[in-house]
Formats: structure tokens, sequence, C-alpha cells
């Protein structure tokens, strides 16, 4: 978590992206490969009290998991969407890296246009 976890093009672009799509219901935006995580943005509303490495251990189990839908009826794996008390996290794995962003609540049409805009640039990086 220094901040060499990402390349500060990519950190921006995912910040642009996740800030027009989601707009103001917007909470956070985190990006993580298997060895490292960085809180990319955090409301400031929000507290600093989030468990970064434990959530890191948790959402890299999508890297091996993704497997397990392939050559499903379901069509190729996409993203994961947990609801929670409080708000929304949705998680997006490309390749060896990814992005968890939470949310307030809001439409499953913004989450599928958020997962949409963060695969491409996922498999672009």
């Amino acid at each position: 978590m220094d901040g060499d976890a990402i390349d500060p093009e990519l950190a921006d672009e995912l910040q642009s992206i996740c800030r027009t799509t989601v707009g103001d219901e917007l909470r956070s935006i985190t990006y993580f490969t298997d060895n490292d995580v960085e809180q990319l943005y955090l409301r400031s509303d929000l507290e600093q009290t989030a468990d970064l490495v434990g959530f890191a251990e948790h959402e890299r189990r999508g890297f091996h998991s993704q497997s397990a839908y392939r050559k499903t009826q379901l069509g190729d794996y996409e993203a994961t969407v947990r609801m929670f008390e409080n708000g929304y996290l949705s998680r997006v794995i490309r390749g060896d890296h990814g992005v968890w962003v939470t949310t307030d609540s809001m439409s499953m049409d913004r989450f599928e246009e958020l997962t949409s805009a963060l695969m491409t640039v996922l498999e672009e990086a």
C-alpha cells in the first residue's frame, strides 16, 4: 500500500471511470493484484478503518474461482456484486489484476455500465 502497486495513469483512468459512472454514490476504489493492494479513492465522509489486506485476501479468491464458471450457459464471468447493510461491493478481475469498488445503492444498469468500463480498462492495461 505504498502507491507503487499501480501505474499512476491507470489509477487516474480507473478513478475517472468510477466517478463518471457511479457519481456521488461512489464510496471507494481499490486496485489489487496477487501481491499488492492499493486504495485509489475513499469518500471523505467514510472512516479509514477498512482492513484492505483482509478484503484483498478474500477478493483474490476471484483469480482462481473464475475458471469454475467457464463454458457454462451463463456465459463468461464478468463481475461479482455483493450487497451489504450500508452499500455494495463490485469486483472486476481481468488477467492478473482487479478492482473492487464500493458504492451506495444504485441501479443494476449502473453496475453493468461500471463493470463494462472497468473490464475494458483492465484488459488494456
